[in-house]
């Protein structure tokens, strides 16, 4: 039995979701692929599935498994690619994890350049505004901003993004406009409760320096709903330029205390620990780079 060939139809198997999905995504025939896990079944001693006429589930030991030979198979893509150079191909599926806002406002439209240098190469998104853990989910790269709480994870900084406070101009109508960070305190703010949002933000003019904890009624841990909030006119916020940057040409938004400076926000892509960074991970790294380096200039 050839293992790596073995584990490559198993990972099909759990990826696609059943025996038919993969024998066709494989191009074999459903017996083939029944054969080959009752092998490696038999191989390692253990149950790897659970089977039911409606359903398929790994076992403990297959999801460990499952896991592992992710792993084995993008190891020896990374071999493969090395024997053959620079000018290899990329290829296969990568799966990247982002925040919800910034994929669809810079990443997501931008993806079709991508694609057309790579063209065997596939992208699965998994989009939330939460960490996700990168090994469990068989994630290649995942995009994140803030300060990362994990030391032990292995990350790249590839941009840093300008943080304002915006609001519309109906809003500012209705409720005046702030002229110095303390006048905070007397406006409804829309709060996004994420690794780089918060309630308490130091404002920085010269050499003046002010605290400032916002106040509001709606907090939120998806930066779509600080977004639509915004835009409803129901408050201000402090926000990215990557998550209102294009109201705020368009003068739908308008930001305030612009003289006044916060801190700016830095954009990680972060790799699984405890292996090397694929060449398609890296790859996409460099790419959105270069694209949030234009985005944000």
């Amino acid at each position: 039995m050839d293992r790596l060939a073995a584990m490559h139809t198993f990972v099909k198997v759990i990826e696609t979701g059943s025996f038919s999905a993969a024998a066709r995504q494989l191009r074999v025939g459903q017996p083939s692929i029944s054969k080959t896990v009752a092998q490696l079944e038999q191989r390692l001693g253990v149950s790897l599935l659970l089977r039911s006429s409606r359903s398929l589930s790994t076992t403990e030991a297959g999801q460990i498994f499952y896991e592992r030979a992710k792993l084995t198979i993008a190891e020896a893509d990374e071999a493969e690619l090395a024997a053959r150079g620079a000018g290899a191909a990329l290829h296969g599926r990568l799966r990247v994890s982002a925040a919800v806002t910034l994929t669809r406002l810079k990443i997501a439209p931008k993806l079709g350049r991508f694609l057309a240098q790579h063209p065997k190469l596939e992208i699965e998104l998994i989009l939330d505004d939460r960490d996700v853990d990168l090994v469990g989910e068989g994630i290649d790269v995942a995009l994140r901003m803030g300060a990362l709480k994990d030391s032990t994870l292995t990350a790249r900084k590839i941009s840093d993004v300008r943080r304002r406070v915006v609001g519309t101009p109906v809003y500012f109508a209705d409720s005046g406009v702030p002229l110095r960070p303390h006048d905070l305190d007397q406006h409804e703010a829309i709060i996004y409760t994420q690794r780089g949002g918060g309630v308490t933000w130091t404002f920085v003019k010269d050499a003046n320096e002010e605290n400032v904890s916002l106040n509001g009624r709606i907090r939120s841990t998806a930066a779509e709903a600080v977004r639509e909030a915004v835009l409803a006119n129901l408050g201000l916020a402090v926000v990215s330029d990557c998550m209102l940057g294009d109201e705020l040409k368009s003068g739908a938004v308008r930001e305030v205390l612009a003289d006044w400076r916060l801190p700016s926000i830095d954009i990680w892509a972060v790799f699984p620990t405890g292996r090397r960074a694929s060449a398609k991970a890296r790859a996409f790294a460099e790419f959105v780079q270069l694209e949030l380096t234009g985005a944000a200039a």
